[in-house]
């Protein structure tokens, strides 16, 4: 899908490492606020690229952002958005949540739900800029987290 920042296509093999990267980055600065390195520097993402939940975001020659959705019963989980810190302000972030919020419609859904930690209060926030409303707080796998929603 070509996009005003960018293109977005389903994440490949050879793509696995500069994911990995994007989301070290992204996430590394949030290790000391919770105590622990994020849930999506855990993930497996050679699994995410193979069951085709992953995306990535081209711009300007590379891959700026990465994207993990979840087909879920009666919704689409937004299980992962990452920026590369070098590309952010670029339009990247609403680029890849349209983009969420399309394929939820294509898929049929008419609602995607999301989770971010309870310490990363300025996702929580951004997350309620575009329309998402708080659900539920819950601890899991040992991290708080804030379960939203948007119905589309």
């Amino acid at each position: 899908m070509a996009a005003a920042s960018g293109t977005i296509r389903p994440a490949v093999a050879a793509d696995q490492a500069r994911i990995e990267a994007i989301v070290a980055a992204a996430y590394t600065p949030y290790i000391a606020r919770i105590g622990k390195r994020p849930g999506p520097m855990l993930d497996d993402y050679a699994r995410r690229i193979a069951d085709q939940q992953a995306y990535v975001l081209e711009a300007q020659g590379r891959i700026a952002g990465i994207l993990v959705l979840e087909s879920g019963d009666g919704s689409l989980l937004l299980d992962n958005i990452a920026i590369d810190p070098a590309c952010q302000g670029g339009g990247h972030g609403r680029t890849l949540m349209a983009f969420a919020e399309e394929e939820t419609r294509r898929r049929g859904y008419d609602r995607i739900l999301l989770y971010t930690h309870a310490l990363m209060s300025e996702n929580v926030a951004i997350y309620r800029r575009y329309g998402y409303r708080e659900l539920e707080r819950k601890t899991v796998s040992g991290f708080d987290r804030v379960y939203m929603e948007k119905r589309l």
